[in-house]
């Protein structure tokens, strides 16, 4: 089934030192599910700051509408932070299957941030999976999504 979605879905991917190994782990898990992988860096395991690679991949993914980014650092925190600071990005940290079915299920989130120091390789691929193959429900959650855009366009007229 993963094949299928990525014939018509890229993915962008990045990381900071702390998730640099592995975000490559996972870029080619992706690559040989046949998906376009971007990396937008790091490209080492060198000290940098994960906020560049947030905005970044969020960048790309508002660019993109049909394509999903996926961000690591340490924990995964920073990352969803700096992430959700884009209006229009719904970053999601799940650093289990269950939170990722559900950031994308109900909160029909574009971006996955895991968390490097947390997570081993088969776990991540298994989150990865489950975030790309679950289908937002839409419905109820629909009303909550809307809130969320009012309140960054709110803060963006400020």
């Amino acid at each position: 089934m993963l094949s299928e979605l990525a014939k018509t879905h890229k993915i962008y991917i990045g990381s900071d030192h702390a998730g640099y190994d592995l975000k490559m782990a996972v870029r080619e898990f992706l690559v040989e599910q046949g998906f376009d992988v971007i990396d937008v860096g790091t490209h080492s395991k060198e000290s940098c700051d994960y906020p560049d690679y947030a905005k970044e991949v969020a960048t790309k993914v508002l660019e993109d509408k049909d394509s999903f980014g996926i961000l690591i650092c340490g924990t995964g925190i920073g990352m969803s932070i700096a992430a959700n600071k884009v209006p229009g990005i719904r970053a999601a940290l799940s650093n289990d299957i269950i939170a990722a079915k559900l950031a994308r299920a109900h909160n029909n989130a574009n971006v996955l941030c895991m968390g490097g120091r947390l997570i081993g390789k088969e776990l991540s691929f298994e989150i990865v999976k489950t975030f790309l193959l679950t289908q937002y429900e839409g419905g109820r959650h629909e009303r909550r999504l809307r809130k969320i855009e009012h309140i960054e366009e709110e803060f963006c007229k400020k």
